[in-house]
């Protein structure tokens, strides 16, 4: 792990072949995946759903850095290589480790979160990626939730990108777990099981209004979250 991690510090060099840069690519995703697998041992649930081909889009709750990870590695492996987490720039960009992570390894859409920097519009990277044919893994909290809380209020975006893309399928998903497997500052995880809940799709009615559609989308995000008795809560 500390070798391929030296690696990918080095591959972050644009210099680099795109060949050599594939290669680690993708000897870093495997060892990624393990190594969440190992910590984790996560379980991934379809209730309702199953896995499909489908251009999707997976909009999740947001407790940890390392969610979209998570939801990436229980898919399978042919959905995987087309699923792209969308993600802030402002902090995969932060070192050429992360950049190399977030692009090359995830193939993550980077969105710029502050409305005054930002060049390009959050909205149509995510269009292009779809419109490209990937699925998507989405966070419509905005940013992590370190409150008491189940959710932080979802932001419009997911709602506009749904809007302009009716033809595909939203698939809630709720992560458990994971924000005590590694717990905010903290930078040796804790090994816990995680659940990863996949529930029915769902789509934006015609003429729904955002504010209606938002509720919806909150109440079936939290129709998937474990009940003290480790089903999901009714």
């Amino acid at each position: 792990m500390a070798a391929l991690l030296a690696a990918g510090d080095v591959l972050a060099d644009k210099t680099i072949s795109a060949f050599v840069r594939r290669t680690v690519a993708r000897a870093f995703a495997v060892v990624v995946t393990l190594f969440a697998r190992f910590v984790t041992a996560v379980r991934g649930t379809w209730v309702g759903n199953e896995p499909s081909r489908k251009r999707r889009i997976y909009f999740a709750n947001h407790t940890s850095h390392g969610d979209f990870i998570l939801i990436w590695i229980v898919l399978p492996p042919r959905l995987r290589r087309k699923t792209r987490p969308v993600a802030a720039s402002d902090y995969w960009l932060k070192s050429k480790l992360r950049s190399f992570i977030g692009r090359d390894v995830f193939h993550a859409v980077l969105i710029d979160r502050n409305k005054e920097t930002r060049t390009e519009d959050p909205i149509a990277l995510m269009q292009d990626a779809v419109d490209r044919g990937a699925s998507l893994i989405l966070f419509p909290e905005g940013r992590r939730n370190d409150t008491d809380a189940p959710l932080l209020p979802l932001k419009a975006g997911i709602y506009n990108l749904a809007v302009s893309r009716p033809h595909i399928e939203l698939v809630p998903v709720w992560i458990e777990n994971l924000n005590r497997v590694m717990p905010r500052g903290e930078f040796i995880p804790v090994p816990l099981m995680c659940t990863v809940t996949f529930g029915p799709t769902m789509q934006v009615a015609e003429g729904e209004a955002v504010d209606a559609f938002i509720a919806r989308a909150r109440d079936a995000l939290l129709a998937l979250k474990p009940a003290r008795n480790g089903s999901a809560a009714s």
